[in-house]
C-alpha cells in the first residue's frame, strides 16, 4: 500500500467512518448460571457486576500476576461474549476448559462462526445507526442491519457490529451505503497507538503484569475478591513501584517491533506498536525500564533512530 493511500485510510477514521474487518479475532461465549461467578475469579476485573447490555475490559494471568492476555467481555444476557486476540485464544480456551469443572458452565466456539466488523472514527455512531447506544464503552444492544441480526458494541473509536459469519457480506455492505469506508487495519492501529492502548501479542505479553502496561484503571478491579494472580497485582498496586513503564516513543527514523532500546549503554526495552501519524509523525509504543523518564532519549537497534521517550496518550 502506498504512502498516500495509507494517509487517505487515516484521515478517513481521523474524520469520518472507517471499516475494518476483525473477525479473525478469538471469540467465545459462556452459557449457563454458574458463568458469570466462574469468569469472575479467573479474570481481574469485575464480572459478578455486569448487567445485560454492559460489559469490561480484563486480562486473564499466571498465579504469578504476569499476563496469558486481555479480553472483552460483553454480558449479552443470554451469554458472556468474549473476544481476545489470537494470539492469546488457545491460553483462554485452555484456562477455561481446565477451571470450570464443577461450575454449571458451557464454554462454546465462536471464532469461524462469527463475524466482527469495526466502525473506527467519529461518524460510526450514525454510520451504525447505533445513536441511541449508550455512550460507555462496551456498551451494546441488539439491531438488525442490512437483513440480519447484529449485536452493535460502543469501543473507545466507534462502534463493533458482531454478527453470524454467513450474514458478514450483508452487514458490510449496509454500513458501506450508510457511509462507511473500507479501510486496512493499519489505519485503525494508528489512532490506538496515538491513543497509547497497548495490544497482547506486540506491546503485551506473558512477561508484563497489568500495571506496567498502564492496565490497573480499565482491566483490574481491587474490591471484587480473589482471581488468579491477584496477590502479585494488589501487592504492587499498593506497597511496590513497577520497574517497567508504558511509554510513548518519538521517532526521529525508522523502528521496527522488537528493535532494543538503550539509555546510554544499558538495554532498557524494546519497541512495540509503531505506527505513522499524520498529526504526529513517527510514534511507537514501548515498555520501558522506569529510569527511561519522560524526555530521555533511547538509541533504537542499530540503525541509528533516536527515540524521545514521552507520556502517554500522545499529545
Amino acid at each position: 500500500m502506498s504512502l498516500a493511500v495509507t494517509e487517505n485510510a487515516v484521515r478517513t477514521v481521523h474524520e469520518a467512518c472507517g471499516l475494518v474487518d476483525r473477525s479473525e479475532r478469538g471469540k467465545l461465549a459462556l452459557t449457563g448460571a454458574g458463568a458469570k461467578a466462574f469468569l469472575h475469579g479467573q479474570v481481574t476485573n469485575d464480572v459478578l457486576g455486569l448487567e445485560p447490555g454492559t460489559g469490561c475490559y480484563a486480562a486473564f494471568l499466571t498465579p504469578k500476576g504476569k499476563m496469558l492476555g486481555d479480553l472483552r467481555i460483553l454480558d449479552l444476557g443470554d451469554e458472556l461474549w468474549l473476544d481476545t486476540e489470537r494470539a492469546s485464544l488457545q491460553a483462554l480456551f485452555d484456562m477455561i476448559r481446565r477451571f470450570k469443572i464443577g461450575y454449571e458452565v458451557e464454554l462454546h466456539k465462536r471464532t469461524l462462526e462469527c463475524a466482527l466488523l469495526s466502525l473506527v472514527g467519529p461518524r460510526a455512531r450514525q454510520v451504525a445507526g447505533a445513536l441511541e447506544l449508550p455512550s460507555a464503552e462496551h456498551a451494546s444492544m441488539r439491531a438488525r442491519r442490512g437483513g440480519a441480526d447484529v449485536v452493535l458494541v460502543a469501543t473507545a473509536d466507534g462502534i463493533d457490529a458482531i454478527c453470524a459469519a454467513e450474514d458478514a457480506g450483508a452487514v458490510r455492505a449496509a454500513f458501506v451505503e450508510a457511509g462507511a469506508v473500507e479501510v486496512p487495519e493499519a489505519a485503525a492501529e494508528v489512532l490506538r497507538v496515538e491513543a497509547g492502548r497497548p495490544r497482547y501479542g506486540i506491546d503485551l505479553d506473558d512477561t508484563v503484569i497489568p500495571q506496567e502496561a498502564g492496565l490497573n484503571e480499565r482491566a483490574v478491579s481491587f474490591t471484587k475478591g480473589c482471581y488468579v494472580g491477584q496477590e502479585t497485582v494488589a501487592r504492587l498496586y499498593y506497597r511496590g513501584k513497577p520497574n517497567r513503564h508504558l511509554r510513548g516513543l518519538r521517532l526521529d527514523g525508522e523502528a521496527r517491533t522488537g528493535d532494543v532500546l538503550r539509555l546510554g549503554e544499558r538495554e532498557v526495552g524494546r519497541v512495540g506498536s509503531v505506527a505513522d501519524s499524520p498529526r504526529l509523525g513517527r510514534i511507537a509504543l514501548a515498555l520501558v525500564r522506569r529510569e527511561a523518564e519522560p524526555g530521555a532519549q533511547l538509541a533504537v537497534g542499530d540503525g541509528g533512530t533516536t527515540a524521545t521517550v514521552v507520556e502517554l496518550p500522545f499529545a
